[in-house]
């Protein structure tokens, strides 16, 4: 099996463990037609594409880590590459109480997402 279709299953193993939603911010996120996910909360094309599900490693494989279950979350888009912005990405859980700061301040995701997610 090669090194993308394995991503996609642990991907989806872990999207599921999550409830679909994502490991740093809790939202919903989409795979496959993102109609549907666009429709219900009444989000942009180009909005939309935020919530997206990614994989992503919680230790890095460029740190040693490895395409295994316990390794790799379910994230969106936004908060998988927003992570990467830095040169020293700061580590999953600093990262995640980074974002549910920002998320307490309303200043992560779309207003009309944020009020439809409970």
């Amino acid at each position: 099996m090669g090194s993308n279709s394995r991503i996609r299953i642990l991907r989806r193993a872990a999207a599921e463990r999550q409830e679909w939603n994502c490991y740093y911010c809790s939202f919903p996120m989409w795979e496959g037609d993102p109609a549907v996910f666009k429709t219900r909360y009444s989000l942009t094309s180009r909005e939309v594409r935020r919530f997206r599900c990614t994989a992503k490693h919680l230790k890095a494989r460029c740190d040693g880590g490895r395409d295994i279950e316990e390794n790799i979350v379910a994230a969106c888009h936004y908060c998988n590459r927003t992570r990467h912005r830095k040169k020293r990405p700061k580590d999953a859980d600093s990262y995640a109480s980074f974002v549910r700061s920002r998320i307490e301040k309303g200043r992560w995701h779309p207003v009309r997402l944020r009020d439809q997610k409970s």
